[in-house]
């Protein structure tokens, strides 16, 4: 997995074609990726919203506690697992036209390679600062996309003319689906302290 990671980081083209001969399923993706990469965000904004509290422009900084941030934590981390396997069936569905089209399962490793930029862009959570959140998110999409379309003509097997195409498409859909979830990230750990909120939470 480490290696993978760094390979993404360092020289993308070759680890692309390394993990496309891989034929790796999405249980080992989630297994030894997946669900390891997506505690970077989720334990980082566990410290950073108990230990330091988000601060929303002028008003006063905002921690939560705790047991809501536990519940909260299980809310966040289940919204990441769900996002990567929509993005894998949306990659299935835009590449439908394509006679080498890989199975859904496989949309769904490579969406979840993709998505290492951002994984890894969740540590700056440790410090909740919405402004400073948005330019490090904004500098890991793209990024994101640059693994996208030098990941896709190969994973597809098409020309690169067609990649990008696809590449785009795909990227815009994403976009979408990060900024909700990015949305939802955000009111959820800013409102945790509320007590509406935690007793919805915690019962």
């Amino acid at each position: 997995m480490i290696n993978h990671v760094w390979g993404l980081l360092s020289r993308p083209t070759r680890e692309w074609a390394q993990i496309n001969t891989e034929g790796e399923t999405v249980i080992h993706l989630y297994a030894h990726h997946v669900l390891l990469m997506a505690l970077i965000p989720v334990v980082c904004a566990f410290i950073g919203t108990t230990q330091i509290g988000w601060k929303l422009g002028d008003m006063q900084t905002s921690e939560v506690s705790l047991p809501v941030a536990v519940a909260l934590g299980a809310g966040f981390y289940l919204m990441i697992l769900a996002a990567i396997a929509v993005m894998g069936n949306v990659i299935f569905r835009m590449a439908e036209r394509y006679p080498e089209r890989p199975s859904v399962d496989r949309c769904i490793v490579f969406a979840g390679y993709v998505a290492t930029p951002l994984f890894l862009a969740g540590a700056v959570l440790l410090y909740p600062l919405i402004w400073l959140c948005i330019l490090v998110g904004c500098v890991a999409l793209c990024y994101t996309a640059y693994l996208l379309y030098l990941g896709i003509p190969s994973f597809l097997q098409i020309p690169r003319k067609d990649g990008f195409i696809l590449s785009s498409g795909t990227l815009g859909i994403g976009v979408l689906v990060l900024e909700a979830l990015l949305a939802l990230t955000v009111l959820i750990w800013s409102v945790g302290s509320n007590f509406g909120i935690g007793r919805l939470f915690l019962g």
